[in-house]
């Protein structure tokens, strides 16, 4: 069979398997089988044992089971609430005003986060009912924090990282660093935007409060500092070199239960709530990244992903063609998957294509998170329109027209990347130094 042939057989499989709702890791594994079991001499049940089990076994992975239990437990304690005193006196005076508290606040909760939609839920629950007494416009409220939320992705610790970095074998810290400051560049795009709609749409936006003295706003401010500290413990012990990326996580951990328990929100039943809830999505991550190295175990020995690197060659498109190409699959295939997914799913082949094309593998990291971000506000398997659908009750076409502008920014994000890729390697580059 030819090779386009058989790729359409494997994505037929896959979307068949996928349509009569198989999870996505067994869904891999599966169509992995069929492809070597039909087009590959070596046997597919040994192939299948070893390369799950040692995907499992991965140590770099250990952070990322922590840092999701982490997330998990500030998801629960009265970090949200906090954040919201100390952040809106600050924004009273900004075109906007508390609109700019979902942005704000989805930055830094990002950096103690790692997770898109922990980051929406956990800012949403905060400033959505908040922003619906005061009279805010409702679609900018939506649209804000579906829009930021994406944010949990980019500012480190991410996910979405810790996942490119084990299939992509990028150092993760590296990749760490150098999602710093493109995730406050576009934190630093979204809010103008919200300025600049709240402008031409004045009247839509309540008065501010009564005025507050620098030295009150500096005293409602003591309540970030909880999360500040939090976030220089982890971060900065990653970026002074004094601890990997799995002992942050676990400094993470432990930190993040004794804010939970400084604040009185650390409860057994909160405490097993946290583990089984981190568990689950653990589970279900580990699941799509042991099908996934299957499945590219099975692609390497059909070799697709040589032969599509040269189809791709062959076209002879500049980098930027190739970057826009990319950025286009990537949204269409996050309207299918969600973004974990699509990365280990897209790994083994890409690469081998990017690598050729001269392009920084730190870099790619960098770009395909927030192509993935892209993805988290994309209909119909939108992670964050699905966290703001269950917040709001709103339908899924209302919340991702509300989020399409930032769509867009995103879009004009990537670019910047491209023509400034100084924004992701200048830190990393400067650390190493």
């Amino acid at each position: 069979m030819s090779d386009f042939a058989i790729t359409a057989l494997l994505i037929g499989s896959m979307f068949l398997i996928l349509g009569s709702g198989v999870w996505i890791g067994l869904t891999l594994s599966g169509v992995a089988w069929i492809g070597m079991q039909l087009f590959s001499s070596r046997p597919a049940g040994d192939a299948m044992a070893v390369t799950i089990w040692g995907s499992a076994s991965s140590w770099t992975l250990t952070a990322l089971p922590l840092f999701i239990w982490m997330g998990e437990i500030l998801f629960r304690t009265r970090l949200s609430q906090d954040m919201f005193k100390g952040l809106a006196p600050w924004m009273q005076a900004l075109p906007g005003r508390l609109l700019h508290v979902n942005v704000v606040g989805c930055a830094i909760f990002a950096a103690v986060s790692g997770s898109s939609a922990a980051t929406c839920a956990t800012i949403g629950k905060m400033s959505l009912p908040e922003l619906t007494r005061r009279g805010y416009p409702e679609i900018m409220s939506i649209g804000s924090l579906a829009g930021a939320g994406t944010l949990g992705l980019l500012i480190p610790p991410s996910i979405i990282m810790i996942v490119y970095g084990v299939t992509a074998d990028v150092s993760i810290s590296q990749l760490f660093i150098g999602g710093v400051i493109p995730g406050i560049v576009l934190a630093l795009i979204f809010s103008p935007y919200i300025a600049g709609w709240s402008l031409l749409n004045a009247g839509k936006i309540p008065p501010r409060d009564a005025r507050m003295s620098l030295r009150e706003k500096l005293y409602e401010s003591r309540n970030l500092i909880p999360v500040v500290l939090l976030i220089a413990a982890v971060l900065g012990s990653i970026y002074s070199g004094i601890a990997t990326a799995t002992e942050a996580a676990g400094l993470g951990v432990v930190g993040s239960l004794i804010l939970s328990a400084l604040q009185g929100s650390l409860s057994w039943n909160t405490f097993k709530e946290s583990l089984l809830g981190g568990t689950r999505l653990y589970c279900m991550i580990a699941l799509i990244l042991a099908g996934a190295a299957f499945l590219t175990l099975s692609m390497g020995y059909i070799g697709l992903p040589r032969h599509l690197a040269e189809w791709i060659a062959s076209l002879g498109l500049s980098q930027f063609q190739l970057i826009m190409a990319l950025t286009a699959f990537y949204i269409v295939l996050g309207c299918f998957l969600d973004g974990i997914s699509m990365v280990v799913l897209t790994m083994g082949v890409i690469m081998p294509t990017v690598q050729k094309a001269g392009i920084d593998p730190l870099w790619f990291g960098i770009f395909i998170v927030i192509v993935v971000e892209m993805a988290q506000v994309t209909p119909p398997v939108g992670f964050n329109l699905f966290v703001m659908q269950g917040m709001t009750q709103r339908s899924i076409v209302y919340i991702a027209r509300a989020a399409f502008p930032f769509f867009l920014l995103m879009v004009g994000m990537v670019v910047l990347l491209y023509v400034f890729p100084q924004i992701v390697t200048f830190l990393p580059n400067h650390m190493k130094g």
